[in-house]
């Protein structure tokens, strides 16, 4: 097992450049701790497949350095690096049985029959192969052949990292929370480091200590699954994350107040005052707004659409001509086509140019 250390690190498919835009990974500076659970999330093209391949060795990148432990590996060849990599579609030997494919890493490593047994079996038990050891791996199904590929990459337990690109993509939806949670048990039972590459922030939340959010190729938040929710860094952290996402709107700032087309809003933090051109805005997640009558106070909305989830109701509302979702107990009561609009100071957040500003507590 491995701290892994990213220093500098950016890189360009058509070679170094003074233009940014030419960089699908723009310079980054990272450390992943020995033992740690790490997610990298992000939409189809935002660079952490790029990341994953530069740590792996399959890419050498533009700029920086890599570090295993302190050691320099920026260019040394993948099967020097001591690392398993699970991709999305299974890797396995369709004419080997479920024993030898998970046994192969360790006698291609010479490794004795006698250490060898045990080891096979106890994984197997693990991910539910115990009953198909004896088969061959084209008979199975793919999510079995999917585990195979899993424990093919546990079944070493000296790796530096165990790296996963969308290993969950082509499994049955209904098996993938199993696969999840036996990833996050085995991590618990052999404590290594593990870098999951997802595009999909359920898988991301319910596997990582710590998620890496990528967009556009920069690192634009990393944190805990609550501190992504609770304090986006990014506007895009704030849409990416949630279901529905954060609603974000334009305002102005004066002082303790945001501004939006003439409504006032109470913030729970004091705010330096923008130029009028600043790209200011708002940020709240549904769950943090409520609905109460018309004739109540709070900002006069139009309810739009009305979304019931079983869980509870997503409502779409109009604050003159901006939309915002909503989210209220599923028993709530909607009465007519007009409400009033609570905001929770504590958790409206306010960003500049897309990225979070701090104010001052009052």
């Amino acid at each position: 097992m491995a701290t892994i250390t990213l220093q500098e690190i950016a890189h360009s498919y058509t070679g170094a450049s003074t233009n940014p835009d030419d960089y699908a990974l723009k310079k980054l500076n990272l450390t992943w701790r020995d033992g740690g659970a790490y997610a990298l999330l992000g939409p189809s093209g935002c660079g952490k497949t790029t990341l994953l391949n530069i740590i792996s060795g399959l890419l050498i990148p533009t700029d920086g350095r890599v570090l295993f432990n302190d050691q320099d590996i920026t260019r040394l060849p993948t099967e020097q690096r001591n690392i398993a990599q699970i991709f999305q579609f299974p890797v396995i030997y369709d004419t080997m049985t479920v024993f030898d494919n998970l046994a192969f890493p360790l006698k291609n490593r010479g490794r004795s029959r006698k250490e060898i047994e045990p080891r096979v079996i106890a994984l197997a038990k693990m991910l539910g192969l115990e009953k198909d050891l004896g088969t061959r791996a084209q008979h199975l199904t793919a999510d079995a052949k999917q585990k195979i590929s899993l424990g093919r990459g546990l079944i070493r337990q000296s790796v530096n990292a165990i790296l996963f690109d969308e290993p969950l993509t082509v499994i049955d939806p209904q098996l993938k929370w199993e696969l999840r949670s036996q990833l996050k048990y085995l991590h618990k039972q052999f404590g290594f480091t593990m870098i999951y590459v997802t595009h999909d922030q359920t898988e991301a939340l319910t596997f990582a200590e710590q998620v890496i959010v990528m967009y556009e190729g920069e690192i634009v938040q990393v944190g805990t699954p609550e501190e992504l929710f609770d304090r986006p860094a990014h506007t895009f952290v704030g849409y990416f994350i949630g279901s529905p996402g954060m609603n974000i709107i334009p305002c102005l700032l004066q002082g303790n107040q945001a501004v939006v087309d003439g409504h006032r809003i109470d913030l729970g933090q004091h705010y330096p005052d923008q130029p009028a051109s600043a790209k200011t805005e708002l940020g709240v997640r549904p769950e943090h707004l409520r609905l109460g009558p018309a004739d109540e106070g709070g900002l006069p909305v139009r309810v739009v659409k009305v979304n019931d989830i079983g869980r509870h109701r997503i409502v779409r509302v109009a604050l003159e001509g901006r939309e915002l979702n909503v989210v209220v107990p599923e028993q709530s009561e909607i009465g007519g086509e007009r409400a009033a609009l609570y905001f929770n100071p504590d958790h409206t957040n306010i960003y500049l140019n897309d990225h979070l500003l701090t104010g001052e507590r009052q």
